[in-house]
């Protein structure tokens, strides 16, 4: 019988763990992953939107100004930002070369000043300077896809939607959920092996996951809780030593990547923008 994902953590354990084989039926890959989604939820209680944010507007902005950049790096930004630009109707009426200023080390900032100024515009103009909490109007606003909707649904409104970002991809590709490539394919293929109230928290606790231990170059398979359930168990270091000096974030012993995480995130807070 195989270990549990916790007795087969990173904790030096160094019994021999075998890749788990693709499930061979629809039943199978159905229990698989709702086991991985259970022992995901044990490691990661803590699991939450990455970026600062304390309303729906200020996450619409960050979660459009993350494209291309870390989630760090849009939280040592944005409180200069919103704190001169509290509101869509502020934004909307800003002088875009200081926007392009106060967001530049977000990369990309003519564009997203570009977007950020127009989704602000129709906010103000369309919806009354409030964010709207469906998938029909918040796909109308410039710059704003599926997977920025989803992060404003799921995390500002409580609507469940599964946000498919690089490290969501990569790691149901590797788990055999799914073979699609596209987002929506993914979207709707994994979205189909959980119940739909799960599908916020599938999306963090897979984030955190792929962005902690299962790295894209270089995961840290010896220090994986859930090496026995993983069918790509051995693309990346094996030797629990080894792994944990992959671990990234909290559970690396560094920093996240909020400057205000929640009060039971078990980390260290960022640093400010220019701190040493």
């Amino acid at each position: 019988m195989a270990k549990s994902g916790k007795a087969a953590s990173a904790a030096g354990d160094r019994a021999v763990v075998r890749k788990a084989k693709p499930a061979p039926t629809r039943t199978g890959l159905v229990r698989q992953a709702r086991r991985i989604y259970r022992e995901l939820a044990e490691v990661y209680p803590y699991a939450h939107p990455e970026l600062d944010f304390e309303n729906p507007y200020q996450l619409l902005i960050a979660t459009v100004l993350s494209a291309q950049t870390t989630d760090l790096r849009v939280n040592q930004t944005t409180p200069a930002l919103f704190a001169k630009y509290p509101t869509p109707e502020d934004l909307a009426a800003a002088n875009p070369e200081e926007v392009e200023e106060l967001i530049r080390p977000t990369g990309f900032f003519r564009a997203k000043t570009k977007s950020i100024m127009g989704l602000s515009q129709a906010l103000r103009d369309d919806f009354g300077g409030e964010v709207p909490g469906n998938l029909k109007d918040l796909v109308k606003l410039p710059g704003v896809g599926r997977k920025t909707a989803f992060v404003v649904l799921g995390n500002a409104f409580g609507v469940p939607g599964i946000t498919v970002d690089t490290h969501f991809a990569r790691l149901v590709r590797r788990w055999k959920w799914t073979e699609q490539t596209d987002p929506d394919k993914i979207e709707q293929e994994v979205g189909s092996l959980f119940p739909k109230k799960d599908w916020t928290m599938l999306s963090h606790y897979v984030i955190f996951h792929g962005r902690r231990i299962c790295h894209s170059r270089k995961p840290a398979c010896g220090a994986c809780p859930i090496a026995p359930l993983c069918p790509a168990y051995g693309e990346g270091e094996t030797d629990p030593e080894k792994a944990q000096k992959l671990l990234k974030y909290e559970k690396g012993g560094m920093p996240g990547q909020r400057l205000k995480p929640p009060p039971d995130y078990p980390g260290k807070p960022a640093p400010p923008l220019g701190a040493a």
